[in-house]
């Protein structure tokens, strides 16, 4: 049988950790010609902000979730022989009162190192992941990320064959808390708009300091997205009986298809979401928030379609990582 060791001195093996307001999320990869090869990779909603917004700490049955998952990453990583590793955690670390503590448990109990990073490091890893999707015809691009404690905003100018974040807002609204206002089933349209029109109010101000939506009218902005939410009614709009990454990384979404997609969803009840193949139990409480979202990022900006990308945060970290062997 293979050992971690044979592999190790097979060459590097690089490791990224994600971990979210909701979930937690792994890549494991070898350096590539084109970048990297993905060898093993780990997903599992844990939402560690559940009930955050209300008590300002992690809740013992959420850490508890997340230390699970953690195992199973560690596990993985010390089975494939990583050599270089890099984990990250956001919004909810960030956040909670008892979040340098939880990290603390996490390195006791699992041996993993992870690093709270700030909401501007994150938009630029989120950035560096999908920054490949972008079009190089246009010389400006939205780049947001639906998460699960905060949306990054970016606004960002081409330059040569790279982009550049001029400006960017971490809001720190995600898909847990508005599903906790919005409630888990049927929602109510008033309630639905409400939350849209506040996302929309939010971006107000970094819409102004660059006259984006001038922009937008211009014709000089494109837009792409990196979250569960864009995939997922990606999938949806192509009528994916299951989700398949192949198909939906890449595509592009009008913005008639988000708002129509994203009417049945709130008017559907949590089953009715729950048995489509592209939601599936665990999100299905979770999905409208995000559409919410995603709709007052696209009334404040109305760009016309956005690129979907299945990719983001931990295809970032390993692109930082394989600088390292350059």
């Amino acid at each position: 049988m293979e050992t971690a060791q044979a592999r190790r001195d097979e060459g590097p093996i690089l490791a990224a950790l994600d971990l979210g307001t909701n979930n937690c999320r792994l890549l494991i990869a070898k350096p590539a010609p084109d970048g990297f090869r993905v060898v093993d990779a780990f997903s599992r909603i844990v939402r560690l902000g559940e009930g955050l917004e209300r008590s300002g700490n992690l809740a013992e049955t959420a850490m508890v979730r997340a230390l699970d998952a953690l195992s199973v990453c560690a596990a993985k990583m010390d089975r494939r022989g990583v050599t270089s590793f890099r984990g990250v955690a956001t919004e909810a670390c960030r956040r909670a009162e008892n979040g340098a503590a939880f990290l603390s448990r996490v390195r006791e109990a699992t041996g993993i190192e992870l690093e709270p990073i700030a909401a501007d490091e994150e938009a630029d890893l989120a950035l560096a992941g999908c920054a490949s999707l972008l079009d190089a015809g246009k010389p400006h691009a939205i780049a947001f990320d639906i998460g699960g404690g905060s949306t990054e905003v970016m606004w960002l100018a081409r330059e040569g064959d790279s982009w550049r974040r001029i400006d960017f807002v971490s809001l720190p609204l995600g898909v847990v808390a508005i599903a906790e206002r919005l409630g888990p089933d049927k929602i109510p349209c008033d309630a639905y708009q409400a939350a849209v029109a506040d996302i929309s109010a939010r971006l107000a101000e970094l819409d102004a300091r660059h006259d984006i939506a001038a922009q937008v009218a211009a014709g000089n902005v494109e837009m792409v997205g990196t979250s569960g939410t864009v995939t997922t009614l990606s999938g949806i709009a192509m009528g994916l009986q299951r989700y398949e990454r192949a198909l939906v990384d890449g595509s592009w979404l009008d913005f008639a298809q988000i708002k129509a997609l994203s009417a049945d969803l709130a008017a559907a009840d949590l089953a009715g979401r729950a048995r489509h193949g592209c939601i599936g139990r665990e999100r299905a409480d979770l999905v409208v928030a995000g559409c919410a979202l995603l709709e007052g990022i696209c009334a404040r900006w109305p760009v016309g379609r956005l690129r979907v990308a299945d990719r983001g945060l931990r295809e970032g970290i390993l692109m930082g990582l394989l600088r390292g062997y350059e």
